[in-house]
């Protein structure tokens, strides 16, 4: 169908939308939408990484004007009919897109402005791109390198690489301050050179894939670029048939890559910064949260987004307060008999704290350890404080009995919400905490063989 034809059709169709931008000209900024087949609500966000944060909605019946003159220029989202959208280039310059409620991707047609037609073409050729080239290669890793045939898909994925690099570094790059020029320099996909061998490519990816990425650019925050990019980048660090605990490993050596290029802009590393924290406290990285708070967050005393959830508070604020050598907050709870548990009164050489819940599985596993432990020391050199964070005494007093009978068991019913889970910062069971007599912390180990390397050591 023509762009004549289609306009035609627009012109009969429910809804003409006009949203004034002005954000650093000194005429407004048109966009004309087109949606057939949909009248009712829209809603208009912008978009930084994975934050979608709303910014107008309306009807559309009628005209309607928008000023984004105070808005940043970047990426935008309009979201209609039940979650469908179309991301649009805020860059001051008339926009005109037209599309089908029913077929939002297949059937849109970019009329203006010029960054939003190299932006949508950017989106398809990536999505080509990635689905051709990733064929290409595998048929050179396993075509005899002696027949024509592996010579002619030699040359077809050069000649594709050639094209799609022509776009990126010279047909986007026309103007070159533009903010969609920007974008897409840095959000290229990595080009791998044919004479590399397939099982030198995922070496070449973690060394060279962010090489192409402006992280002294703040203006990409405005976008998915970053977040993007990050996520990108750690999937070549991904392995779901490797231990957990190389993965952590793996997943450190990227963030370290990732962190230490985007130092280079406070607001990037702290955009960055927080996209992996968020990300990996969702897949339960906890040792990967840990290292970026200890190495990056504290380390550079970055200041985190207000809306951080308070977990995440919690961890990095423990961190910062509960070094080696730090003292210690005073501890009074009650036992199960309601005799008073006063740390202060304890002057065994080592104290072992152990914040646990009873219905945490690594707690069910490891409190019994540490109550075997405690019994078999030699000479009592030290006592294990287990203080529990539940909320329902007859829950916590079974727990004891078959876990844990031999220890010093203290809570104060509260949960979460207690005074000394306040006051240590506590955000996942099981905590533990190893100080000596005068209350400083030796260790803070994970394991039980973490204890009992510590209680020797030290």
């Amino acid at each position: 169908m023509s762009i004549l034809h289609k306009l035609k059709i627009v012109n009969k169709i429910l809804v003409v939308v006009f949203l004034v931008l002005l954000p650093t000209f000194s005429h407004s900024q048109k966009l004309e939408l087109g949606i057939t087949g949909y009248g009712n609500n829209i809603y208009i966000s912008s978009i930084s990484g994975e934050k979608i944060t709303l910014i107008d909605s309306t009807e559309l019946k009628n005209n309607y004007h928008f000023d984004l003159a105070n808005y940043n220029f970047g990426l935008y989202r309009i979201t209609f009919d039940n979650n469908k959208w179309i991301d649009f280039v805020n860059d001051g310059k008339d926009i005109k897109i037209t599309t089908d409620s029913k077929h939002v991707l297949d059937s849109l047609n970019v009329l203006d402005s010029e960054s939003n037609k190299l932006f949508y073409t950017f989106l398809k050729l990536n999505k080509a791109y990635k689905t051709k080239t990733e064929l290409l290669q595998f048929i050179l890793a396993r075509y005899p390198k002696d027949d024509s045939y592996y010579l002619d898909t030699k040359k077809r994925l050069n000649d594709l690489q050639y094209d799609y690099l022509q776009f990126v570094n010279i047909t986007s790059q026309k103007e070159r301050s533009a903010f969609v020029a920007k974008y897409i320099l840095s959000a290229q996909l990595p080009v791998i050179d044919s004479e590399i061998p397939i099982d030198k490519q995922l070496d070449y990816l973690k060394s060279h894939s962010l090489d192409y990425i402006n992280f002294n650019d703040a203006s990409l925050i405005y976008s998915d670029l970053f977040t993007n990019k990050s996520i990108e980048y750690l999937t070549y660090f991904r392995n779901p048939q490797m231990p957990k605990e190389i993965l952590d490993k793996e997943f450190t050596k990227a963030v370290d890559s990732l962190l230490n290029k985007a130092r280079v802009n406070q607001q990037v590393y702290q955009h960055i910064t927080e996209y992996l924290i968020d990300g990996f406290k969702k897949f339960g990285f906890d040792q990967v949260l840990d290292y970026i708070v200890e190495n990056y967050v504290i380390k550079d005393d970055l200041c985190l987004d207000v809306k951080t959830e308070g977990m995440i508070k919690r961890r990095i604020e423990q961190a910062k307060n509960f070094k080696i050598g730090s003292i210690v907050p005073n501890i009074v709870l009650q036992n199960i008999e309601g005799k008073v548990i006063d740390l202060s009164k304890i002057k065994s050489e080592k104290v072992l704290l152990v914040f646990y819940t009873t219905w945490c599985p690594h707690c069910k596993e490891l409190l019994p350890k540490l109550n075997e432990l405690y019994k078999n020391q030699a000479m009592e050199k030290y006592e294990i404080i287990a203080i529990s964070l539940d909320e329902k005494k007859e829950d916590w007093v079974k727990f004891v009995e078959i876990n844990s009978p031999s220890l010093i068991n203290a809570s104060d019913l509260k949960g979460w919400d207690g005074e000394t889970v306040n006051d240590y910062f506590i955000y996942a069971t099981p905590t533990m905490l190893l100080i000596d007599k005068d209350k400083r912390i030796i260790s803070k180990p994970t394991t039980i063989e973490g204890v009992k390397q510590s209680i020797i050591k030290n």
